[in-house]
């Protein structure tokens, strides 16, 4: 049976990696190409290595560990985002989904055998001691993380609410210094709303979870209650948004879509491609749109930022998206105990644009000023920088900034985007043509 799930390569704290699932409908996997002699050639030799360890080694290892590290090594192998979930694993994805989890509350990654943080999550420990994106962690609790894999740094991180934990952190051009947490109940808000008074609506997404459609639905209904004909737009903030839910990403999408495709997934097989589309009801009433991204924004978060923009619905601004665009699919395994995360598609914008190690170009390229410590270093690498990843025959690009200025006054991405709705200043690219969809799928 199979689930989608799109997130950036990583690990939430407080579940081991940032795997999430849809509640799409199940599809049994086709039963596999037949085997060569060959492949059992090599099936035997791993049965010989294994036979070898387990006898001859000079510490008796545990079988199951043996099989497990073979599994995600197999995995882990094939790309950045294909991997083993054992059975704690597994448990810890599903309650990530459901968008609460204990830990500290930072998206992580692995970089050069250290801990590189992707994206703090708002109002966590993590977030209030100050931590940023690009942020390296060497030490957990005064013990070198290099070595490690990330679920076992991910698991370091984490233990019981209300504990201490001490990292020690590395930023460029900074000296290493150490800062004690105290893991929290981590309740991922993934809709956050504000009123600009007394004009614009205002919606940050941090990742798209169970919840998260209704949260958006909810905000687009409160700004019309409360600010009714005064409303002259919506921002909607996908900036440091690592993906999520494929099905929450299309009922993201849909909100703001009278028709037409919202995604397309392309698999190994013809028989395994996937058309969305959008249903009627724009909750906004055709109000302009202005969605904001940048180098965090991911999966997910780029099927939302590419359907708008293809659509004409809505105009990006920001600097360009990380570029993963490749779908995985949750395969249960041992009676539902343990699953493999595997990549078993590309996705495609309604236009037919594969975003994958590419990233999604702004309409308009906004740039955040940057504090002395930051210049010239707040390029968060994308996803064409990931070892082993999907290539793009249609041409690859680099990251680009992920940096967002902690106090709003000084937030020049999401002050134009104000600006704009106002008409305050004037840009070719805005407000945004629905013209645009007459050259795509319909």
């Amino acid at each position: 049976m199979r689930k989608f799930s799109l997130l950036l390569t990583g690990a939430m704290l407080g579940s081991v990696a940032s795997f999430a699932l849809t509640q799409t409908s199940f599809h049994f996997i086709p039963s596999a190409i037949s085997a060569t002699s060959d492949t059992y050639k090599q099936l035997n030799l791993f049965g010989d290595v294994f036979e070898r360890v387990r006898a001859e080694y000079v510490e008796a290892p545990k079988d199951e560990e043996l099989v497990e590290n073979a599994i995600n090594g197999m995995l882990t192998s094939l790309d950045p985002h294909s991997s083993y979930l054992n059975a704690k694993n597994f448990k810890d994805m599903q309650v990530q989904t459901r968008g609460e989890f204990g830990g500290i509350g930072i998206e992580v990654s692995m970089e050069n055998n250290l801990v590189k943080v992707v994206s703090p999550i708002d109002e966590t420990p993590a977030a209030k001691a100050g931590l940023l994106a690009n942020d390296l962690i060497s030490e957990i609790d005064g013990e070198s993380v290099m070595g490690l894999t990330l679920p076992q740094a991910v698991d370091k991180m984490r233990g019981p609410v209300g504990s201490a934990i001490k990292l020690k952190v590395m930023r460029k051009d900074k000296e290493p210094w150490e800062v004690t947490l105290k893991r929290d109940t981590i309740k991922v808000q993934s809709v956050r709303l504000r009123e600009e008074a007394p004009d614009i609506g205002y919606v940050r997404i941090t990742q798209f979870n169970e919840k998260t459609t209704d949260g958006l639905k909810d905000a687009l209904a409160k700004f019309e209650k409360d600010l009714g004909s005064k409303l002259k737009g919506v921002v909607i903030d996908l900036r440091n948004n690592p993906g999520g839910l494929l099905d929450q990403a299309i009922g993201v999408s849909d909100a703001f879509l009278e028709h037409g495709e919202i995604v397309l997934t392309r698999g190994r097989r013809e028989s395994e491609t996937m058309r969305f589309d959008a249903k009627s009801g724009d909750l906004v009433h055709k109000l302009p749109v202005v969605v904001l991204v940048n180098g965090g924004s991911a999966s997910a978060s780029e099927i939302v930022a590419g359907a708008l923009q293809d659509h004409g619905r809505a105009i990006l601004l920001g600097t360009k998206s990380f570029g993963k665009g490749s779908v995985q699919t949750i395969i249960p395994l041992a009676r539902g105990e343990s699953a493999m995360r595997l990549t078993t598609a590309r996705y495609y914008t309604p236009s037919g644009r594969s975003i994958q190690a590419k990233g999604i170009e702004p309409d308009i390229e906004i740039k955040q000023d940057l504090p002395p410590d930051m210049k010239g270093k707040d390029e968060l690498p994308g996803e064409s920088t990931l070892k082993g990843h999907l290539a793009n025959t249609d041409g690859e690009g680099s990251g680009s900034s992920a940096y967002i200025p902690p106090d709003q006054k000084d937030d020049k991405q999401l002050n134009y985007a104000y600006d704009l709705i106002r008409g305050k200043v004037s840009n070719p690219a805005f407000p945004a043509d629905p013209g645009k969809a007459s050259a795509m799928r319909q």
